[in-house]
C-alpha cells in the first residue's frame, strides 16, 4: 500500500510527493518513506524514528517494525499537513514586493540559486528550511516560504559565490605567488598527497575500519608502518594530534566510500576529550551522516564526469 501526501513544499501536480510504502524484502519487516529534504525535517524524523536508517539501494529511508507504515502515515500526515500553500503564496508576494537581485538567483515554481562551488555557500544553503539540491539542474531549490530565511543569509551566500568565482580565485593565485602563504599551503598540500597521519603507539586504530581524524576527517587506515614521525613534521602540520605523547608513529590511511561509510556502525557514545585528544576516534552517527553526505557529492562529480567523456 503507498500513501501520497500534498504539504508542505508540495503542489497538487506531485513534483515533490512523499511517499510511504511497506516494505517486506530482506529478513525484516517495516516500511520505507520518502520526502522533500531539509536538514530540520530530518533531525524531527530521526528524533521521532530513531530506529530509522537510510537505504541507498532503495534510495528512501527504512523505519523497521510491524507498525512502521501506520506510524510514518501519522507522522507525514501531522509534518506535511502542517502548513498550506498559503505561505508560498505570502512568500512570492513577498519576493515580488521586495526582490533578491543577483546573477545567482532565479524566481520560477521556485527559488533557483546556482552558485560557483563554495563549501561557505553550501553551509549557508543547508541552514535555510526546505532548501533541497537538485541534481539534474545543478541547482538549489527554495521553496518561496523560506524566502525570509534565505534573505538572512544571502548578503554571506552572495560574499561567498563572488569570491569562488573562477576569476577570483586567479586573481588570488596571482596575488599569493611566491608568498608565504602559498608555500605554507603547497607544503600542506604535499604532506596530504602522502597519504600518512601521526598515530599514538597505544592504542592504534583498527586496519580496515573507518575512523574520524582531526585533520583528515573520516579514514581507514590501511598500514601502520611504526616509523618515528619526525619532530618538525609533528610540529608543523600536526600539533593538536596527542601533544603529550612523546612519540608518534606513522599510519597509512585512504579515504572510505560511501558504500563504506554506509555500513559503517556509528559509536554508541560521543568520543571523550581524551579520544579526540589522541587525534583519532570512532566516528559518531552526525559525522557519519555528514562524512556520507560529501561522499555522495563527490561520487556524483565522478559520474558527471564520467558522462562528458
Amino acid at each position: 500500500m503507498e500513501a501520497r501526501f500534498i504539504g508542505r513544499g508540495m503542489t497538487e501536480h506531485g513534483y515533490q510527493t512523499a511517499t510511504v510504502r511497506a516494505y517486506s524484502g530482506g529478513k525484516q519487516a517495516g516500511a520505507t518513506a520518502v520526502f522533500p529534504f531539509d536538514r530540520a525535517t530530518v533531525e524531527r524524523f530521526r528524533e521521532a524514528f530513531p530506529r530509522a536508517r537510510w537505504r541507498d539501494d532503495l534510495q528512501a529511508w527504512f523505519v523497521p517494525g510491524t507498525t512502521a507504515e501506520r506510524r510514518l502515515n501519522r507522522w507525514l500526515d501531522r509534518e506535511l499537513g502542517a502548513v498550506s500553500s498559503y505561505d508560498d503564496e505570502r512568500g512570492r508576494d513577498a519576493f515580488t514586493f521586495d526582490p533578491i537581485e543577483s546573477r545567482y538567483l532565479r524566481a520560477g515554481e521556485e527559488l533557483e540559486i546556482r552558485t560557483p562551488y563554495s563549501r561557505s555557500v553550501l553551509t549557508q544553503l543547508r541552514e535555510i528550511p526546505w532548501a533541497r539540491w537538485e541534481p539534474e539542474q545543478k541547482c538549489w531549490h527554495i521553496p518561496f516560504r523560506s524566502v525570509d530565511a534565505l534573505r538572512r543569509r544571502w548578503p554571506a551566500i552572495e560574499a561567498a559565490a563572488r569570491r569562488a568565482e573562477p576569476e577570483e580565485r586567479r586573481k588570488r593565485r596571482e596575488a599569493n605567488k611566491g608568498s608565504a602563504v602559498q608555500a605554507e599551503h603547497t607544503a600542506r598540500t604535499r604532506e596530504r598527497r602522502r597519504r600518512r597521519y601521526p598515530l599514538p603507539p597505544d592504542p592504534l586504530p583498527v586496519l580496515g575500519q573507518v575512523v574520524m581524524t582531526r585533520s583528515h576527517g573520516a579514514v581507514i587506515f590501511t598500514d601502520i608502518t611504526g616509523e618515528l614521525v619526525e619532530a618538525d613534521t609533528r610540529i608543523r602540520f600536526y600539533p593538536d594530534v596527542a601533544p603529550r605523547e612523546p612519540v608518534l608513529i606513522w599510519g597509512e590511511w585512504r579515504k572510505p566510500t560511501l558504500s563504506e561509510l554506509v555500513e559503517t556502525w556509528p559509536a554508541r557514545q560521543s568520543p571523550t576529550d581524551e579520544e579526540r585528544g589522541q587525534g583519532w576516534w570512532r566516528a559518531t552517527l552526525n559525522e557519519l551522516r555528514e562524512e556520507r553526505k560529501k561522499a555522495r557529492t563527490i561520487e556524483r562529480a565522478h559520474e558527471t564526469r564520467r558522462a562528458k567523456l
